[in-house]
């Protein structure tokens, strides 16, 4: 069939340049060609057919031909009939714009728009041609490496995309029939890296354009899906192996010395206190979601230098509520909202803190979803460079606030301890000893901060008798009470029985009484591309100073940029210059959601928007819990 076509086409070319015709007498000519089918004369027809099917490699001549069909055939598209003309119309939308040149390509392009625009039966079709054509057949792949494919591909996808919004503003509805087919077209998660990288790329672009007014959050919230769907695939057995009986900070700085000769390929060494890389060499699965992180965290930068930052972030909230936050296992896709809120720590670094414990305190919620959220604020609020250290008091306030609550309605109820009834309870206390861990040295070395901790009612909830130090994970509790016992945060320190907790038989045990199905999301990023987007915001155990750390010229020897100094947490308080009762009443006034209210009245009335905790097996990455 294909050298029958080839034949044809020769000889449509040669009855065309036989006569010198104008471009009119062309287009007739053509438009004959057409009508001529329902009359059933189809040699003409099938010689078009067959110029249709011309590729790569082709003599200038046979290029002439091609551009010359391709520009009649723009100017007889009323001509064309969807039922009589199949055959051509599947041989053009079948044409690819990666194995043509500039004006084959332009020749092409003009005739889609034309066709799109003539009658509405073609639209679904032009959309679907241009949507394939966001990625080259796969034998370009290697070609895609060397400098004329990076030409080529900037040629084609320009070409693409400026149709698509030449077409959205001929046929306003076209916009919505080109969502479906985007997401229809999307490569899954064990197609080539290459072109499913390039899909991406593409759709970030559309939301950029004037299109993505229209589609563009659908498109953030796609990749979102396409990076959870990797990210679970990405088992923990494939990223690392480790002793699941050490102390979860101990481990941290165990890799660091692993970690301390590994060199990027960049030539910039490793930061103290990650393990980034280091065991992801030839994963397939590892390489494609680090590109498509790269890929999202170039674009949400560039959002930002163009001022549309919050307006995407509404989108990732909204993402992080449905996706992420219940994706099961979930490592480094919620790296994006890390990296996100830290291009606006004044507004969307505090919203994503609202929104954790607005989900948190909310009654409604169901408990793994409150739990997961409590594991996200607590990871967050330790993690996260950029935060104030007013914000996090006013968060530790609220989370304190809510347990204090807790244990006084449950006064004279707890005969036993039932770790599985009162998980969410136990999710909270975990959450603020571990933000007390990293920020505890900070926040009392600042007078107002210090002052507002040692006024929250934590002994308290610490000795009720759902003994919280029983059941949280034994290496959080241990950290906690050894600085705390440093800070002389316990008023009545020499009644708290700390060596006696410490050494109970339930602390040992990896969970506590019974494990607490809890993870800490923003532990150590361990991917290496994307890693330079995280590490200037991260803090690592290493950076902290502890409040037992009386080594001061040891700390500070590691420079200003790999410790979490007491000063920079100071300062940090002073830059704001916020009053802390004047900061919780602006933070009060903050609304993500409407107010919903309490049975019990644990949420205080407070605005609520919105995973299942992820069970990490022994082989589990160091500081995942």
């Amino acid at each position: 069939m294909g050298l029958e076509l080839a034949s044809n086409g020769t000889e449509y070319y040669e009855e065309m340049v036989d006569v010198d015709y104008s471009d009119s007498e062309v287009v007739s000519y053509v438009r004959d060609t057409l009508k001529s089918v329902s009359q059933g004369d189809t040699d003409r027809y099938n010689q078009l057919i067959g110029v249709m099917h011309y590729t790569e490699g082709l003599a200038p001549d046979e290029v002439a031909l091609l551009v010359t069909s391709l520009k009649a055939l723009s100017g007889v598209v009323s001509s064309v009939d969807i039922v009589l003309h199949e055959a051509l119309l599947s041989s053009i939308f079948g044409m690819s714009m990666w194995n043509y040149g500039p004006d084959v390509m332009d020749a092409l392009v003009e005739l889609i728009k034309s066709l799109a625009a003539s009658n509405g039966v073609f639209v679904d079709s032009c959309l679907d041609m241009l949507v394939r054509n966001f990625m080259p057949p796969k034998s370009f792949i290697g070609f895609l490496r060397q400098p004329r494919g990076c030409a080529r591909k900037d040629e084609v996808l320009n070409r693409v995309h400026s149709a698509l919004t030449d077409i959205a503003y001929l046929v306003p509805l076209a916009p919505s029939r080109l969502l479906p087919i985007i997401l229809k077209r999307m490569p899954n998660m064990f197609d080539n890296e290459a072109l499913l990288v390039m899909y991406v790329e593409s759709m970030l672009r559309l939301e950029s354009s004037a299109i993505g007014e229209l589609i563009g959050s659908t498109m953030i919230m796609a990749v979102v899906d396409r990076l959870v769907d990797l990210d679970v695939e990405l088992g923990w057995d494939e990223i690392i192996q480790e002793d699941s009986s050490k102390g979860i900070f101990h481990m941290e700085l165990e890799d660091l010395e692993e970690a301390a000769d590994y060199i990027v390929k960049d030539g910039s060494e490793f930061s103290k206190g990650t393990f980034c890389g280091l065991n992801f060499g030839g994963n397939v699965v590892a390489e494609k979601l680090d590109s498509l992180m790269v890929l999202t965290c170039q674009h949400l930068e560039s959002c930002y230098d163009e001022g549309r930052h919050t307006k995407v972030f509404d989108t990732l909230l909204q993402s992080f509520r449905v996706t992420i936050l219940n994706a099961y296992k979930s490592k480094f896709a919620q790296f994006v909202m890390f990296y996100a809120c830290s291009l606006d720590p004044g507004s969307c670094a505090v919203r994503f803190a609202n929104l954790l414990s607005d989900i948190f305190l909310c009654e409604t919620h169901p408990p793994l979803t409150r739990m997961s959220a409590a594991a996200y604020l607590g990871s967050y609020l330790a993690r996260a460079k950029f935060l104030s250290s007013s914000l996090i008091a006013y968060m530790l306030k609220r989370l304190v606030g809510w347990c204090y609550k807790y244990i006084q309605i449950q006064d004279g109820e707890v005969k036993t301890i039932n770790p599985q009834v009162h998980r969410i309870f136990y999710s909270g206390c975990q959450a603020v000893m571990y933000v007390l861990c990293f920020r505890m040295s900070s926040m009392v070395d600042v007078p107002p901060l210090k002052s507002q901790l040692f006024q929250m009612p934590l002994e308290q909830i610490l000795r009720h008798p759902l003994d919280p130090l029983k059941v949280c994970l034994p290496s959080i509790v241990k950290e906690f009470l050894r600085q705390a016992k440093a800070a002389r945060l316990f008023t009545q320190s020499e009644n708290f029985l700390f060596s006696s907790l410490l050494e109970s038989d339930s602390s040992k045990a990896f969970g506590g009484m019974e494990r607490l199905d809890m993870f800490f999301p923003f532990d150590p990023y361990l991917l290496k591309k994307c890693d330079r987007f995280i590490r200037p915001n991260f803090v690592y155990w290493s950076m902290v100073r502890t409040t037992y750390d009386d080594d001061d010229e040891a700390s500070s020897e590691e420079g200003d940029d790999d410790v979490l100094s007491d000063d920079a947490a100071a300062r940090s308080f002073d830059e704001h210059d916020i009053d802390l009762d004047e900061f919780e009443s602006s933070m009060n006034k903050m609304s993500i959601t409407p107010r919903t209210s309490s049975k019990h009245g644990l949420t205080g009335g407070l605005r609520v928007p919105m995973r299942m905790p992820a069970k990490i097996r022994p082989s589990a990455s160091p500081e995942s819990l």
